[in-house]
């Protein structure tokens, strides 16, 4: 084993530098190297050598510090996150399930026990990315939009960004994006469309574009709330308007590699996911009057009608070449079957009428809170309901160690639920302590749990709690 480490490393050490270059280490720290990142894609890393010629090596043989730098690059097709890494909305593969074991079955009558709170994340409803030991989030001070960095052991603040001006709205003030942490940069958006690459470790800027000015974006009433997808060199956004739905731009420089031109609906408020379906990458995106896949060269694969009203906000799902999405104000869910570049149709109907607390997919079951029926475990290839119970009342749900983390909106209740096809099983359940006195008349506590490396990370505005759930 250590010879084939020698040889491998040996190999490695001929890197050398060219521009965005790092020092990278093996899983000893022993031996280091000069090298470009290229991507990661399926747990492997491609480096890049001075002369132009790339390696390609197993992400599991590089240090701790690296692989946490690595957590987030590949978009999240396939899990490639290190344990204790969240690198971007709904997790490293989008989909707000945790593959985390060693957690609490029950909690103490007071809730588990908090380690920290910070005051320091501003006004808004951005949730988090974590990487690297450091919480990756945004908010709002004063009349400016920042990302901020803080310690995940101490909940001190490491650095903030500025990213725009305010975004105003009734239902709250501030930022909405989750940033995405790739590759040692962070990846955010602000309310006003205002879209940042900025140094993971330092905050400062590499570029800046906006999805209204730049690439012909329409701000909707809510606001731009999509959190960016990064998938190997592209980060992957939803500007909406006549220029083109679909955007990517270079996660180097920020210039604008395609835009879709033959859709050209307004942005709604969910974020891409990036699919492998049958050997070819595909970015699923929900729309208002449309579900679409678009290829990494731009390239619309397929596109199928969706009734949406008022505001679709919920992230697409997608298991077995089935892609399943939901939308509140009555509209439902609905689920298609990609067959080449048709789809058809396998279930449409009001079983799940989620609103914006999220769906998940476990083991065939999709759970979350449906504004028809309450709390909705729903069957995924039939889109059966399973069964519904009112709970805690509407909220947001993530999935961790056979357990559902479940968020009241109204009055943050956070509810331990078994995830079980027989029923609602509420097994402890606390109140979140720290709640915000700056909250607008009509905002609720609307940023999802989430929960990593052992910890339960909650928001409400200004403040942010971490609570230890390790067994």
């Amino acid at each position: 084993m250590k010879n084939t480490t020698f040889v491998f490393l040996s190999l490695c050490l001929a890197l050398s530098a060219q521009a965005e270059i790092r020092t990278w280490k093996d899983a000893t720290g022993t031996h280091e190297i000069k090298a470009e990142l290229v991507g990661v894609k399926a747990g492997k890393v491609t480096l890049k050598r001075e002369n132009g010629t790339t390696i390609t090596l197993p992400v599991a043989s590089l240090s701790k510090e690296d692989q946490a730098l690595l957590g987030g690059a590949s978009g999240g097709g396939a899990a490639t996150a290190s344990a204790g890494e969240w690198p971007q909305w709904r997790g490293p593969n989008r989909d707000d399930v945790s593959t985390e074991t060693g957690l609490l079955k029950k909690w103490p009558a007071s809730g588990p026990k908090r380690d920290w709170v910070s005051e320091e994340a501003g006004l808004g409803y951005s949730g988090f990315a974590v990487s690297g030991g450091k919480i990756y989030t945004m908010g709002l001070f004063d009349a400016e939009e920042k990302v901020v960095c803080l310690d995940a052991a101490t909940g001190k603040k490491v650095w903030d960004s500025f990213v725009g001006a305010i975004y105003k709205n009734k239902w709250g003030d501030g930022p909405r994006c989750t940033p995405t942490v790739a590759g040692g940069k962070v990846y955010a958006l602000g309310g006003n469309g205002d879209l940042v690459c900025l140094d993971a470790a330092t905050g400062k800027q590499d570029w800046s574009k906006s999805l209204v000015k730049d690439l012909g974006g329409v701000l909707q009433n809510w606001g731009y709330t999509e959190s960016p997808l990064v998938d190997n060199d592209l980060v992957i956004v939803t500007p909406g308007g006549p220029k083109g739905a679909i955007a990517a731009l270079s996660t180097k420089t920020g210039k604008v590699e395609w835009q879709t031109s033959d859709v050209t609906e307004n942005a709604q408020y969910s974020s891409i996911i990036p699919i492998d379906h049958n050997g070819e990458r595909q970015y699923v995106q929900l729309l208002m009057k449309s579900i679409l896949a678009v290829s990494p060269k731009g390239k619309v694969l397929w596109k199928t009608d969706f009734p949406g009203e008022t505001a679709v906000i919920p992230t697409p799902i997608y298991k077995n070449g089935q892609v399943y999405v939901s939308a509140g104000y009555k509209v439902g869910c609905k689920a298609v079957k990609i067959d080449g570049d048709t789809v058809t149709e396998v279930y449409s109907n009001k079983n799940m009428e989620n609103h914006h607390g999220g769906v998940i997919l476990v083991d065939g079951l999709l759970y979350g809170h449906s504004n028809n029926g309450g709390w909705t475990c729903q069957d995924f290839k039939t889109g059966e309901v399973v069964w519904q119970d009112r709970g805690i009342g509407k909220g947001a749900v993530a999935y961790a160690d056979g357990m559902l983390y479940c968020q009241s909106e109204n009055d943050g209740t956070i509810a331990l639920v078994e995830a079980s096809k027989s029923g609602w099983k509420l097994v402890s359940s606390f109140k979140l302590e720290a709640q915000t006195s700056q909250r607008a008349k009509d905002g609720r506590i609307w940023t999802h749990p989430v929960v990593v490396g052992g910890k339960l990370y909650l928001r409400d505005q200004e403040f942010i709690s971490c609570y230890d759930v390790k067994d």
